[in-house]
């Protein structure tokens, strides 16, 4: 498995992530501890989490369950700790299943780690993120209604630096080693690093945004971002939620599935998106390879990924996934997908 710098602190993450937001619904606990053993004989040493995981669906009854659910692992194979590094994510602004919603703060932070570090099982948080800004985002679909006017620049800024400085404090407690973020722009980014390097607190490190065959808002402002300032990209929904896999293909939808319990998923579904799975599937055949393979082997290919967030509901689906990382893409199939993007730019 090939290491990736993480940022500029000195720790390396392997290409591919254990992404864990099924655990606790969709797999129970024993998956889960088979799925983080498995994940790290393959040689995965990253593996992702949130305070908020699990969803699918998200309630209030299950924040928390995925990292309890990797705690017990923890205590489990307390000399393995350090086999790993480890991230989960404060819950942004108007998650009313953690602190009421509140926004991100110096307030907050503290009672967040220590949270997390307590149904982890942990001493320490190996990559600490903030899941979305307290201003909004353009992710989640929301890119075609954005609208940034009612911003208040100075409030946004100082709302950094005193997350900066209460970072810091974690930092120099021991309890987190390095700080992302998530669902962030190319303007954010910018400003959190500038406040970093005027010494406010922790540098950013990586940023989790969606990033797929199907979803490439990254292509622009943010991968010169990231190969400018050392700063990768952790890439959600690799598969766009299984939809390049092909299993929801002609209306199909898998027992257990995500879009079983989820239709729309998240605002994913729609004619066209069909249109462009089914343009990369024929690639895929055409050139003997499996489409799951394909999409994955693609995000290692990009200059600015630091590692390819992946989950799986069951172990023969993590086994499969896997084999990803024995397949290296042709300049004749790069090119082919670059065609395809360009008849069917940013589905959804």
């Amino acid at each position: 498995m090939k290491m990736n710098p993480l940022g500029r602190t000195g720790l390396e993450v392997s290409e591919l992530c254990l992404g864990t937001m099924t655990f606790g619904t969709q797999t129970d606990e024993a998956g889960a501890h088979a799925q983080i053993d498995l994940s790290l004989s393959a040689g995965i040493n990253f593996v992702d989490a949130a305070e908020m995981y699990p969803v699918n669906p998200i309630s209030a009854e299950t924040v928390g369950r995925t990292e309890a659910i990797i705690g017990k692992w923890n205590a489990t194979n307390a000399a393995r700790r350090g086999d790993y590094i480890l991230a989960t994510k404060h819950s942004g602004a108007g998650f009313a299943h953690a602190r009421g919603g509140a926004p991100i703060s110096a307030q907050t932070i503290p009672e967040a780690i220590e949270g997390s570090l307590k149904r982890l099982k942990t001493d320490y948080i190996d990559l600490y993120q903030f899941h979305w800004p307290n201003r909004g985002s353009y992710m989640f679909r929301q890119n075609w209604t954005f609208d940034p006017s009612g911003q208040n620049r100075d409030e946004t800024l100082a709302n950094m630096e005193e997350c900066l400085g209460a970072l810091q404090e974690q930092v120099d407690k021991g309890n987190i080693r390095a700080f992302g973020l998530s669902n962030e722009s190319a303007w954010g980014t910018a400003h959190w690093l500038r406040l970093a390097e005027a010494g406010k607190g922790p540098r950013v490190a990586t940023i989790q945004n969606e990033y797929s065959l199907l979803c490439r808002m990254y292509d622009t402002d943010l991968a010169e971002l990231s190969m400018n300032e050392d700063v990768g990209l952790m890439a959600f929904s690799p598969l766009g939620t299984g939809l390049l896999t092909g299993k929801y293909q002609g209306g199909a939808v898998p027992e257990g599935s995500r879009k079983a319990i989820n239709p729309e998923l998240g605002g994913r579904h729609s004619d066209r998106v069909y249109d462009a799975v089914a343009a990369y599937l024929e690639i895929a055949t055409r050139h003997g390879l499996d489409p799951i393979h394909m999409a994955l082997a693609w995000c290692r290919t990009r200059p600015f990924m630091a590692s390819a967030i992946f989950g799986a509901t069951t172990l023969p689906q993590l086994e499969h996934a896997l084999k990803s990382v024995d397949v290296e893409l042709s300049q004749e199939v790069l090119d082919e997908i670059t065609m395809v993007h360009r008849a069917h730019p940013m589905p959804y």
